[in-house]
């Protein structure tokens, strides 16, 4: 963070309230629509609006010049209608004149080729000239409206997610210099012993371009690092920048949804608040679990309470067939992000785009105007989440359960040669978050080093690399006592992506009671492999067991009968394969139930979430048919004001959000 300063948080945006609007774009409208758009705000409950997130060209139309009159007046406009601003650099689109007379802020893609304006992100991370012109209309902005009364929170730039392979390559270098020191070691880091690849001269390294055949995978691990480093240094830069004026006013920066881009982790150690955007399909049966992962992801990032920066009123624009919501879905998937941890619920944007490249992007006013159900919906939305807010702004959850995820393991498992291009780290991680949220286990995310000691149950999905500081963690969770369940490919990989001596971690083996792992059998795409109890997909093992292994699920048939497929020694349960969902969550809840984890409440039917947070109880149904849940006492709904105890009854789409 910036030195000197202590951190505001998202608190002192909320106020005990859960903040609630959207991007606004009024540069795209005539000023007459923005009194009634502010009217309309008022109406549908809107506490805050971020302005500005695509604004550069208006804001900056020449190189040098500045036009903030507009801007001005509309954040006065906000300010009288009591509506906070969350005010963005507009730094994730350069105007037209920068790339047209500084082509080196234009990024290169892995084949050479540039990538023009005319779209957005088009900026090279590294670009001098880019940063320069980055910093100076931030540092305006920043002098401009820091006194302002609208102002309570900067938004820094918008979805970080460039990479660039072109000339700018110098500062891969000197990134790889601070890494490594010498050639020596870089040479011995990516094993350029194999093809000959080894370098002389740190004027040889350039970003992993288009090869002839593949690609060296440790050079790609580590310009996946580098651009990751490089992205935030555009952000922290643009940070400082804005903290040095206004110290008291938190900033943040919207994720995408567990994008493989970003560190994750160290980019949240960087933010006062932590937000995400998220769009899940709502023809998906599992876009409500996808919902979850991410939000708990984003909740264990913030520690705390997080902001969902974006969401889509109905449809969005970038899928092959775009689907509305149907009644009441947005309602229930904005009160699951805020059971889950959110204290601001946000959407991507206040009126739909008439033109451009987003007009079919839903917006909380759409095409069909103030009278459509879009609209309504998120007037209804206003008047729940001003009731519950004051009950549920800055609390938090508890989870006996922590699921393991770092980006280095997945960058390094998504190489060009592997042994199955069927297995995808994020599909993995999916699948075994589903096994978890389907039995009603809340859950937490944590790095492989973080402390893992408050956690019952220690869950890894996958972690092909792990540190050398890593396996201590896990070796020293399970010695104190904790419950250690790991999926298949993990530990494989050092740092480096150098394959650990015996194909594993030798420390793992012994910890898992594995003698051998003598081969990786992993299946083709829709294969099964029958094992005791259940069958497996995705991938299989040949593991011979060694002494001390308490208990074994072996394959059964094929090249593999009789070998263990699922091991357990002690407290550290092993996974050599992919369970179909339903033996998986049966494997999990009764590892969670020995380890002493419980469901937030047992019993409930099929489709409904149950979440604590504070001393609130939500109950949500995601299915399309009404559903009664059983619930032990009586209770105060905060949605309705009715007493509620013994059999209620939830709607389609319906929640309750329950007070002792």
């Amino acid at each position: 963070m910036t030195p000197g300063r202590t951190a505001p948080v998202l608190a002192d945006a909320t106020r005990g309230r859960i903040l609630y609007g959207g991007d606004y774009n009024p540069e795209q409208w005539p000023e007459k629509t923005w009194h009634e758009d502010v009217r309309l705000m008022r109406d549908a409950g809107v506490t805050t609006v971020t302005l500005g997130v695509f604004s550069w060209s208006t804001l900056e139309p020449r190189p040098g010049a500045r036009e903030f009159g507009w801007l001005d007046r509309v954040m006065d406009l906000l300010h009288g209608a009591g509506i906070d601003v969350v005010l963005t650099t507009p730094t994730a689109s350069p105007p037209p004149w920068m790339g047209r007379l500084h082509p080196d802020t234009l990024p290169r893609d892995a084949a050479g080729r540039t990538e023009w304006w005319g779209g957005r992100q088009h900026f090279s991370h590294s670009s001098a000239t880019y940063r320069h012109y980055a910093a100076a209309i931030t540092e305006d902005l920043a002098a401009r409206y820091a006194g302002h009364p609208a102002l309570t929170m900067w938004h820094i730039n918008n979805e970080y997610c460039t990479f660039d392979h072109g000339d700018e390559a110098a500062a891969f270098r000197r990134w790889l210099r601070a890494r490594y020191g010498t050639l020596d070691a870089l040479n011995t880091a990516w094993g350029t012993a194999f093809w000959s690849q080894g370098y002389d001269s740190w004027d040889g390294l350039l970003p992993p371009r288009h090869t002839h055949y593949l690609k060296n995978p440790t050079q790609v691990l580590d310009f996946r690092r580098f651009t990751s480093d490089m992205l935030l240094e555009c952000c922290t830069a643009e940070r400082d920048i804005v903290a040095r004026h206004t110290p008291h006013i938190p900033v943040t920066t919207n994720f995408m949804p567990l994008w493989i881009g970003q560190d994750g982790w160290r980019w949240a150690e960087e933010e006062d608040v932590v937000s995400v955007d998220l769009y899940p399909d709502p023809r998906d049966p599992l876009g409500a679990q996808h919902a979850a992962l991410v939000q708990d992801l984003t909740r264990s990032q913030a520690r705390g309470p997080w902001m969902l920066m974006e969401q889509a009123a109905g449809p969005v624009n970038w899928r092959g067939v775009n689907h509305p919501k149907p009644p009441g879905l947005n309602r229930l998937w904005s009160l699951q992000a805020v059971a889950r941890g959110a204290d601001a619920v946000c959407y991507f944007q206040w009126r739909q785009s008439r033109q451009g490249a987003e007009k079919f992007h839903s917006g909380m006013v759409g095409h069909a105007g103030p009278q459509g159900r879009t609209h309504q919906e998120v007037k209804r939305l206003g008047a729940d989440l001003a009731r519950i807010g004051g009950a549920v702004a800055g609390t938090h959850l508890a989870a006996e359960v922590v699921i393991l995820h770092d980006w280095h393991a997945w960058w390094a498992s998504a190489q060009e040669a592997r042994p199955s291009a069927e297995v995808d780290h994020a599909a993995v991680l999916h699948a075994w978050h589903r096994a978890l949220w389907e039995s009603r286990l809340t859950t937490d995310f944590a790095h492989p080093e973080h402390d893992l000691s408050g956690y019952r149950l220690v869950v890894v999905p996958q972690l092909y690399l792990l540190t050398d500081a890593a396996v201590e963690n896990l070796l020293g969770y399970v010695r104190g006592g904790g419950t250690l369940v790991c999926g298949f490919l993990t530990g494989i990989a050092d740092e480096d992506d150098r394959v650990r001596p015996g194909g594993m971690d030798a420390r793992l083996r012994e910890l898992f009671g594995i003698r051998t792992l003598h081969e990786w059998w992993p299946l083709e795409a829709g294969e099964t492999v029958a094992c005791e109890g259940f069958r497996g997909t995705l991938w299989s093992e040949e593991i011979e067991a060694g002494p001390g292994a308490d208990e074994t699920l072996a394959y059964r048939g094929g090249e593999l009968d009789g070998l263990p497929a699922v091991l357990r020694k002690g407290r550290a349960w092993y996974v050599s394969t992919l369970p179909e969902p339903e033996a998986l969550r049966g494997l999990l809840a009764r590892v969670a139930a020995a380890a002493g984890a419980r469901p937030v409440l047992d019993g409930l039917p099929a489709g409904v979430e149950a979440v604590r947070r504070g001393d609130l109880l939500f109950l949500l149904n995601h299915g399309r048919e009404p559903a009664t849940v059983q619930l032990p006492g009586g209770h105060r709904d905060l949605l309705t004001g009715e007493i509620v105890g013994g059999a209620l009854t939830l709607g389609r789409y319906g929640a309750a959000v329950l007070a002792p």
